[in-house]
C-alpha cells in the first residue's frame, strides 16, 4: 500500500507520521456571546488573532516536523503580505497541500467533484440543519473547493450564514481515533458537533485516502430500540463517544474515558467491539466527573514520553488524598468530587471480574513498565507544577493536553508557565513555538535534531475554545515504538 496512504496508530508517543487538522475557519468568527457555549466555546474568539499569531504557527511546526520539504523552501514567502495567507487556505492555488498534515476541508473539496457524492452530502447536512428545499439546488451550483467551505463555515461567498458555525472542528480529535489499523468513529453528546460528524463520515468512507481502510471504520451506535424508549430511559442509554475519550496508548491498550461527553453505554460497546475483533487485548476505563472543567480524560492526562505523562494533580494519589483529609469513611458518599474510577478489562477475562487501579499513576506506571517496556522509572509532571491554585488555573487552559511529535517532544500552550516549570524539573527543555521556527528557517537547527523538549504555542484566544494541542489532532499514522 502506498505510505501516503497508510494508517496505523500504536501509541500516543511514537513519531508522528500522519495527521488530520482544521485550521480555524470563517464560521468561528460569527459565534456571539449569546450562543457561545451552546456551540461549545467559553467566550468569543478574535478569529485573526488565533489563525496569524497562534494558530499558524501550530500548524508550522506541523510541517517542518512531519513535510519539511513542502515549508523549508517556501517559509520565507508564505507569510509576506503579497502571499495574503493563500498557503494556509485550502480553496486557493498556493495551499500547502501536504499529504502528511491533512485538512478535512481539501479531502472534502475532492469528494465534491463526484455529483452523486455532492448530492447526497449536501441532502444530509440541509435535512440535518433544517434549511429550505431550495437552498439545495444553489449549493449543488458551487464550485468544489468553495462548497466545502461553506459546508464547514456555513457562510456563503455574498456572506449570508446559512448554517450555524462548527467551531470545535479545529479538535480534530474528537471526530475519531485511530486504533491500530483501525478507525473507531465519534459520535457526539452535543448537537453543535454532529455536522462535524456528517462530513467526516463521507470522508473516512468515500475519499480514496480511506478506501483500504473501509471494512476498518468502526461506528458506535445507539441500541435498536432506542428510538421507542421514552426520554428518561433514552438519557440513561445514551451512547455517545469523543476521541478526547480515547487514547491508543500501545498496541495492546487502548484507554476509554467515561466523562461528561463519553457514555458509559458507549464504553461497553467499545470493550466489546474492539475484543469481538481482536484489535487490542486491554481496553482500560477511565471514569471521571462529568464536569465541564474536565470535559475528556485527555483534558487531565497525556502522554510526554514512554516513562513520563503530564497529569492534573487533584486526580493524583497525594491530591486525592489531600482531598479526603479528615474524611471519615464509614459515613458513606463521594469521599472526593474528583474520584475517579479505573477498570481494566482484558480479553478472555471475564467482563464481570476487571481488574481495578487505585490511582491514575498506577495505571500509568503500568502502561509505561508492562505495555511499553520501559526501562526507566515512571516521571510525572502535574498541571501547575501541583501548586495551589496555578493546578487548576492551568488544566482548565489545557496544561495536561499536549501532543507528542516524537516521543519526549510535545507542543503545549505558552500561558501554562508553572506546568512549563514541571516539565523543566524533569529535564524537558522548554522552547517558544517562534523561536523554535527562527531556528528552522534559519538552518541553526533541524527538526531531527530536537530531543526531549516542550514547544511552547503562543495560546490567548486558543485556549478559550477549551482544547490544546491534543485536542487539535486526529493522529493518523505514527512510527511504532519498536
Amino acid at each position: 500500500m502506498e505510505n501516503h496512504r497508510k494508517i496505523n496508530v500504536s501509541s500516543e508517543v511514537g513519531t508522528l507520521e500522519r495527521l488530520l487538522i482544521h485550521s480555524p475557519d470563517e464560521g468561528i468568527g460569527k459565534v456571539i456571546p449569546t450562543k457561545a457555549q451552546d456551540w461549545l466555546f467559553e467566550d468569543i474568539i478574535h478569529v485573526d488573532t488565533m489563525r496569524k499569531k497562534e494558530y499558524d504557527l501550530y500548524l508550522k511546526i506541523l510541517l517542518y516536523f512531519l513535510d519539511y520539504e513542502n515549508i523549508h523552501p517556501r517559509i520565507n514567502e508564505i507569510d509576506s503580505k503579497e502571499a495574503q495567507r493563500h498557503f494556509y487556505k485550502p480553496d486557493k492555488e498556493n495551499y500547502f497541500a501536504s499529504d502528511k498534515v491533512i485538512e478535512p476541508q481539501h479531502l472534502l473539496a475532492h469528494l465534491l467533484d463526484n455529483k452523486d457524492l455532492r448530492q447526497r452530502m449536501i441532502a444530509s447536512i440541509c435535512a440535518h440543519e433544517g434549511t429550505a428545499y431550495s437552498l439545495q439546488s444553489e449549493l449543488m451550483e458551487l464550485e468544489s473547493s468553495v462548497l466545502a467551505r461553506v459546508m464547514i463555515s456555513g457562510i456563503l461567498p455574498d456572506k449570508r450564514m446559512i448554517f450555524p458555525p462548527v467551531p470545535n472542528f479545529i479538535f480534530t480529535r474528537d471526530i475519531g481515533i485511530t486504533v491500530n489499523d483501525h478507525i473507531l468513529l465519534n459520535k457526539p453528546k452535543k448537537k453543535a458537533r454532529t455536522r462535524e460528524s456528517i462530513i467526516m463520515k463521507y470522508i473516512f468512507f468515500n475519499h480514496p485516502m480511506f478506501e483500504a481502510y473501509t471494512n476498518n471504520i468502526i461506528e458506535i451506535n445507539d441500541p435498536e430500540d432506542f428510538f421507542l424508549l421514552d426520554e428518561e430511559e433514552q438519557e440513561k442509554k445514551l451512547v455517545t463517544i469523543e476521541g478526547g475519550d480515547v487514547m491508543m496508548v500501545a498496541p495492546n491498550h487502548l484507554l476509554v474515558g467515561v466523562s461528561e461527553r463519553t457514555s458509559i453505554h458507549a464504553a461497553s460497546k467499545v470493550i466489546r467491539t474492539m475484543h469481538e475483533r481482536d484489535i487490542v487485548e486491554k481496553v482500560t476505563i477511565v471514569k471521571i466527573p462529568a464536569k465541564r472543567a474536565y470535559m475528556h480524560i485527555d483534558t487531565t492526562f497525556t502522554q510526554v514520553k514512554r516513562n513520563m505523562w503530564v497529569i492534573f494533580g487533584s486526580f493524583s494519589k497525594e491530591g486525592l488524598k489531600q482531598e479526603q483529609g479528615d474524611y471519615i469513611m464509614s459515613l458513606g458518599g463521594s469521599k472526593s468530587e474528583n474520584e475517579i474510577e479505573i477498570l481494566q478489562y482484558i480479553k478472555g477475562r471475564s467482563y464481570d471480574d476487571p481488574i481495578k487501579f487505585d490511582y491514575l499513576e498506577d495505571l500509568l506506571n503500568d502502561i509505561s513498565q508492562t505495555d511499553l517496556r520501559s526501562e526507566e522509572p515512571t516521571q510525572f509532571i502535574y498541571s501547575g507544577d501541583n501548586e495551589f491554585p496555578h493546578g487548576r488555573r492551568e488544566q482548565w487552559t489545557d496544561s495536561c493536553n499536549v501532543l507528542a511529535l516524537k516521543e519526549g517532544v510535545v507542543i503545549g500552550y505558552d500561558r501554562n508557565d508553572k506546568t512549563s516549570k514541571g516539565f523543566q524539573k524533569q529535564g524537558i527543555e522548554v522552547i517558544r513555538a517562534a523561536d523554535l521556527l527562527d531556528k528552522f528557517k534559519n538552518e541553526e537547527l533541524h527538526p531531527s535534531e530536537v530531543n526531549n523538549t516542550l514547544i511552547l504555542l503562543p495560546s490567548a484566544e486558543l485556549s478559550r475554545a477549551r482544547g490544546g494541542s491534543h485536542c487539535m489532532s486526529m493522529p493518523l499514522l505514527r512510527t511504532p515504538l519498536w
